[in-house]
């Protein structure tokens, strides 16, 4: 118990305290950094650059690239005897009404709605974690709903500050903010933001679940190019310090430090593990098993379609101020602000494994099948 209460101070000490410290030490004004509801919309962003957007353009494609062909391209070992599937169950249809529901109020301005307008977002995402882990049912007899449901019902308050962690980051460089929610109190819209932020973890971790039954996404993950990543102490103090230098400076460079808002968590807890000896999301790679990489990753791509397909007709809803890349809108988001949700499924899998060790551990053995 007490190595744990360790492991979470450290972890909150880092990422909640190095970008105010790092501001006050600048001597900026500390209080638009802690309002609440945060207004976020102080910093003033650089312009679209066509030699940034080309460049991350194609470094996104470079390291993407080649596993996605091989995903896509690789012969699939032959099936043995047919692949048992099973009835979509009920309470998976029950998700799709509910989605489905929820979509028509969310995208509707019914009057008889009144306030409960702003609060379609959640329903949603219960509808989706039900029919993705139906869908998993159906095609493996096994779902994180059924085979998990205390890790489960654990997810959902680690994802609510999982989530509020990454709005108080964006205090300090401002990608986003929010419309239709200027006429609320703190105490309403701290109510009002929780329940949605408690979906995140659920609907990764699931999605996770789900695509690990595609063949074409095990095969050619399986056996892959091994690399091994140094991930010895020294290595995890320099990495911890030069995150944590970023941290430090993410309010103060905002321009060029965002990507860190989206890395920041995967670094330090991964830079502390490596510290503790402990094994990584990285550690299979030596082997060639990109697995536990792509497949987080993808989920969380797939979530991030939805997420953004969802809140762009939603009356209170989200907009993306990025710097340099924001061209190519799909919904609000720029097109390659997208690529950020490819470390951000690793962040998911990370946190629930960093802080939910013993629940989590079942996902990871299963994974290894």
């Amino acid at each position: 118990m007490r190595t744990k209460l360790a492991k979470w101070s450290v972890l909150l000490l880092l990422l909640l305290g190095l970008p105010l410290l790092g501001v006050a030490l600048a001597g900026h004004p500390l209080d638009r950094y802690l309002e609440f509801p945060p207004i976020t919309r102080y910093v003033e962003h650089a312009p679209l650059s066509r030699l940034m957007f080309v460049g991350l353009t194609v470094f996104v494609l470079g390291t993407t690239g080649p596993f996605l062909l091989k995903i896509l391209t690789s012969p699939l070992p032959a099936v043995t005897g047919s692949l048992a599937r099973h009835p979509f169950p009920w309470w998976g249809w029950l998700g799709v009404g509910i989605t489905v529901v929820a979509w028509v109020l969310a995208w509707n301005r019914f009057a008889w709605l009144g306030e409960l307008q702003r609060h379609t977002f959640t329903p949603l995402w219960i509808g989706y974690i039900l029919v993705v882990n139906a869908l998993a049912f159906g095609r493996s007899g096994r779902c994180l709903l059924l085979d998990r449901p205390r890790f489960v019902l654990a997810l959902f308050p680690l994802s609510a500050a999982f989530w509020w962690f990454f709005e108080y980051l964006n205090r300090f460089v401002q990608n986003w903010y929010y419309e239709g929610i200027s006429d609320i109190g703190p105490l309403e819209y701290f109510l009002y933001a929780t329940p949605p932020f408690a979906t995140v973890l659920p609907a990764v971790l699931s999605t996770t679940e789900w695509l690990a039954t595609f063949s074409r996404l095990d095969a050619p993950l399986r056996n892959l190019w091994p690399i091994r990543i140094p991930l010895t102490r020294v290595a995890g103090w320099a990495v911890l310090l030069v995150s944590g230098a970023g941290l430090m400076g993410i309010g103060l460079w905002p321009d060029y430090l965002f990507p860190l808002l989206w890395i920041s968590p995967l670094l330090v807890i991964t830079a502390l593990q490596a510290i503790r000896g402990e094994e990584t999301v990285f550690a299979r790679l030596r082997h060639g098993d990109w697995r536990p990489v792509w497949v987080p990753a993808l989920a969380a791509l797939l979530c991030g379609f939805f997420w953004e397909l969802w809140n762009f007709g939603s009356l209170a809803h989200w907009e993306y101020a990025v710097p340099y890349v924001h061209e190519f809108q799909l919904f609000e988001m720029p097109l390659l602000g997208y690529a950020g949700y490819l470390p951000f499924g690793l962040e998911c899998v990370v946190i629930a494994a960093f802080l939910l060790p013993s629940q989590a551990r079942n996902s990871r053995e299963n994974q290894r099948g």
